[in-house]
């Protein structure tokens, strides 16, 4: 007489078996390269993780052991790399900042084109890599805690403000120095080529907590528009 058939059961026979996957990836993580990674990867971690603190907490709250928990890193090993909250607010306007400055002036470089031309280039990458970006708040957190971290505030003029006048400053000339632009003070032309990027950053700030908005204000059109409007003063007028 043949066997009953019996009932196919898809339990996993091993007691284990629904922790394999838990235990291989936790195997994996004690693996050389993948250590690895995650070591060359903790820097940035910590600098997102603080960059976002600062943000929203400003200088004076930010802790931290709280910028370590998010980063899911112990206090100690935020110090290896960081050795205070000074050291980490520097590297997060160096990397946000700084480094953002060190390319443009890199395209400035190698940019052969009309001077009106590399400053929309240069307005353009300003927008897509820090006007658009959370780093865009540092210029205000600056501003609002500047008496309480002088250090830190030079280190932000010394960085950020005084690259990014001395990039502007070398376009405008150049502009002068090939009849495209005529002879003007470079330092006020440069201060007005900074002034809309700084009032966009406090209108965005001011505004996005505000349930609605009267005056909405499209952030690449407003930059093209008064980058349009300074290049008309200060191109080579006709002569009558």
């Amino acid at each position: 007489m043949p066997l009953p058939a019996q009932a196919v059961d898809d339990t996993p026979v091993c007691p284990i078996g629904a922790t394999v996957g838990a235990t291989v990836a936790a195997i994996a993580q004690r693996l050389p390269g993948v250590r690895q990674r995650r070591k060359a990867a903790r820097p940035h971690e910590l600098l997102e993780a603080a960059l976002g603190l600062f943000v929203e907490k400003g200088l004076a709250a930010t802790r931290t052991e709280d910028v370590a928990r998010l980063a899911g890193v112990s206090k100690g090993t935020l110090y290896l790399y960081y050795p205070s909250k000074d050291a980490l607010f520097k590297a997060v306007v160096h990397t946000y900042l700084a480094q953002v400055i060190a390319v443009g002036t890199e395209m400035a470089d190698k940019f052969d084109g009309p001077a009106s031309e590399l400053l929309h280039l240069l307005a353009h990458t300003w927008w897509t890599q820090v006007g658009s970006s959370k780093a865009a708040a540092l210029m205000i957190l600056i501003m609002s805690e500047a008496s309480a971290f002088p250090d830190l505030a030079q280190y932000y003029v010394d960085e950020v403000v005084a690259p990014s006048h001395a990039l502007l400053a070398r376009v405008v000339q150049r502009g002068i120095d090939r009849g495209e632009f005529r002879p003007m003070d470079v330092t006020s032309v440069v201060q007005a080529l900074i002034a809309p990027a700084q009032f966009l950053v406090l209108y965005r700030q001011c505004t996005a907590v505000c349930a609605a908005n009267p005056v909405p204000l499209d952030p690449e059109r407003f930059m093209q528009t008064q980058i349009e409007l300074l290049l008309r003063g200060l191109e080579v007028r006709p002569q009558a």
